[in-house]
């Protein structure tokens, strides 16, 4: 997709959004704790690690090769040391937060296009929470 030097209607809304998202104190809050993530070498670390070993694993799990107990327990205490690590914590968070904004705007967005109007709540499946959960639903 090619940019365009023209603003359209469609892109000065879409800036709009983009400012609206920006402006709420919860999206202040997630890029804060991913600052502080990006600035602690210790919890990257931790994340990398978590990061390669969970890699490793799923890759022998492609390739039908079993998973010995040790592997496992040791992604299992990566994954533990990581949790314990706030910075890293408030990081996974602010992570699913920001895929939830991203998944909730993605869904209007999508549901627009397919009923060529604006959608309201019971446009979206019954028995799901709404495009504002993020649970998938």
């Amino acid at each position: 997709m090619q940019a365009t030097t023209e603003e359209t209607i469609v892109i000065q809304k879409t800036k709009a959004l983009c400012q609206t998202i920006v402006e709420q104190p919860e999206f202040r809050q997630i890029r804060q704790s991913i600052e502080t993530f990006l600035t602690d070498d210790s919890a990257k670390q931790q994340y990398q690690n978590l990061v390669e070993k969970g890699d490793a694993l799923q890759q022998k799990q492609q390739f039908g090769m079993p998973l010995d107990n040790t592997e496992i327990m040791e992604f299992e205490k990566h994954r533990e040391v990581l949790l314990n690590n706030p910075v890293a914590r408030d990081f996974l968070d602010a992570q699913r937060r920001m895929q939830q904004i991203q998944e909730s705007v993605m869904q209007y967005v999508g549901k627009t296009f397919e009923l060529g109007r604006v959608p309201t709540l019971e446009d979206f499946p019954a028995g799901g929470c709404g495009p504002s959960c993020g649970c998938g639903h």
